[in-house]
């Protein structure tokens, strides 16, 4: 009996793991996505779903004089427990646009060019 009950554990436990890496790597595609997004690079998507967990979804939405990267990806639960442990995870980064910093050369431009 306790074997089954320490096998369940393990695969809990691994699950776990798989999450928080998969929840780490969506905190590094957002901040890489800010990043160049507010260089004003023009594959800053491209950039952040490199980044990102397989299957992440990567949105940027400019407001202003910022630029926010949200990354939000899947993350379903080990076995037949998919359906009912599955979570979706995700994190947001905002960085201040370079384009429009004051003393820039050029000054304010719109983003992207």
């Amino acid at each position: 009996m306790a074997l089954p009950a320490l096998v369940l554990l393990a695969a809990m436990l691994l699950w776990g793991m798989v999450a928080a890496t998969a929840q780490i790597r969506c905190v590094d595609a957002a901040r890489a996505g800010a990043r160049a997004a507010a260089r004003g690079d023009t594959d800053a998507v491209a950039l952040a779903r490199s980044a990102a967990p397989p299957g992440a979804e990567v949105r940027i939405a400019t407001e202003g004089e910022s630029v926010r990267v949200t990354v939000q990806a899947p993350c379903p639960g080990p076995g037949g427990l998919a359906e009912v442990l599955s979570v979706r995870l995700g994190a947001t980064a905002v960085s201040a646009r370079e384009d429009t910093l004051t003393g820039s050369a050029g000054g304010a431009s719109s983003w992207p060019s």
